[in-house]
């Protein structure tokens, strides 16, 4: 708890050998992207995750928009992203001159809706873009098959969803590319840094090309030629070998982590089930099929004005509890790149119903039953009934 005995919404934390780690990345004399620490975390995502290839990144933003440079997104191109979302989704394909289309998010798990997918997509798809909300994982097999039908790309934003899982297969690891990001708000964190997974080995060699500033230089420095040039597109998206040195040090305690934060997500649920329930607000649904990673923990009230009431109920305890996105369709960007109010209805509702609850790695147990209990005193105004699911997808 912080020492003026407020309850933050996130605390970043830290496993212990940080300090220790970054002085030794310092002590090797490389200091800039593609040093020793780096490279320990591109081979753990290899192995871990079965991928062809891993490349650290400075955010989950940049592994993004290497993506959309590596799959020649041009002017004119459409790619199909969920509405609820941040905005790094959608910009990254935007920057490229390509048009979002906005697709709704199931009711259930608030991802991308497989059943309205096929229906936005024209000649001029490019690429499908699903947002593993909360680390819970979209519905791979069918996204997946409609791009194969379509000939598309599957960019897998993976923000949350480190070391989850759809059918034992990991999050990032099923689509043609996947993006990682260690915000200080995620599950692994180095402060702020991302990763590009790559799945399709005939991407490899041009996605270390365009993270190399469009050089070769990567293959100068293993000896592979004998100089290295400006040979494409590219930018600078390498973080420093302090960084990752850093991101190391948590990757080391991964399974401690997920541990903690399984204990964390399974003490909201048991205990607030039976409140959310009886007054009729949504918790989060986990398929059978699927292992979460445990990136937070939401609850959909009925209406605005109930969810302004308990953030303010939470706020007078100290108690810090956030709403997540605004539907991207109806936001000032969105709407001028063609999106229209009414469009994504069951995203304009969540933006305007669900909040999230104090969720880090660090929460301690005497935090969340306080968390828990404020929670459990706070009684809904009956405005009007609450919308079920089954309404919701109706």
């Amino acid at each position: 708890m912080s020492q003026d005995g407020l309850i933050p919404f996130n605390r970043p934390c830290l496993t212990g050998k940080e300090l220790e780690y970054i002085a030794d990345a310092i002590r090797r004399g490389h200091a800039s992207g593609d040093g020793f620490y780096t490279q320990q975390c591109h081979r753990f995502f290899e192995n871990q995750f079965e991928i062809k290839k891993a490349l650290l990144t400075t955010s989950c933003t940049h592994a993004l928009e290497m993506a959309a440079i590596l799959c020649n997104i041009r002017p004119g191109d459409e790619v199909i992203v969920p509405s609820y979302t941040f905005t790094s989704t959608v910009n990254a394909f935007v920057l490229r001159g390509a048009r979002p289309v906005f697709c709704d998010i199931r009711p259930d798990t608030l991802n991308l809706d497989e059943t309205r997918v096929e229906t936005l997509i024209t000649a001029n798809t490019k690429a499908i873009v699903p947002v593993h909300y909360g680390g819970v994982s979209c519905e791979m097999d069918s996204l997946l098959e409609i791009a194969k039908n379509h000939k598309l790309f599957v960019i897998e934003d993976n923000a949350q969803g480190i070391f989850g899982k759809y059918k034992n297969k990991n999050l990032g690891s099923l689509g043609n590319l996947g993006t990682l990001s260690f915000h200080e708000t995620k599950n692994i964190n180095c402060g702020e840094g991302g990763a590009l997974l790559i799945n399709d080995s005939s991407l490899a060699e041009r996605a270390e090309i365009i993270r190399e500033k469009g050089t070769n230089r990567s293959q100068f420095f293993r000896g592979q030629i004998d100089k290295y040039g400006w040979v494409d597109l590219g930018s600078s998206f390498l973080p420093s070998d302090i960084l990752a040195a850093y991101l190391w040090s948590q990757l080391e305690m991964w399974p401690s982590i997920v541990a903690k934060r399984k204990t964390i997500w399974d003490t909201y649920y048991q205990e607030l089930t039976t409140w959310a329930e009886s007054l009729g607000i949504g918790l989060p649904h986990v398929p059978s099929h699927v292992e979460q990673s445990h990136h937070l923990f939401y609850l959909i009230f009925p209406d605005l004005e109930n969810r302004t009431r308990f953030i303010q109920h939470l706020k007078q305890k100290g108690i810090h509890a956030v709403f997540h996105y605004q539907a991207l369709h109806c936001s000032p960007m969105g709407l001028n790149l063609g999106g229209a109010k009414g469009q994504c209805p069951i995203s304009e509702q969540m933006s305007d119903r669900l909040v999230r609850l104090p969720f880090f790695n660090s929460l301690t147990q005497e935090e969340q039953w306080r968390v828990i209990e404020t929670t459990l005193e706070f009684q809904l105004l009956n405005l009007k009934k609450p919308m079920s699911h089954a309404r919701l997808a109706a």
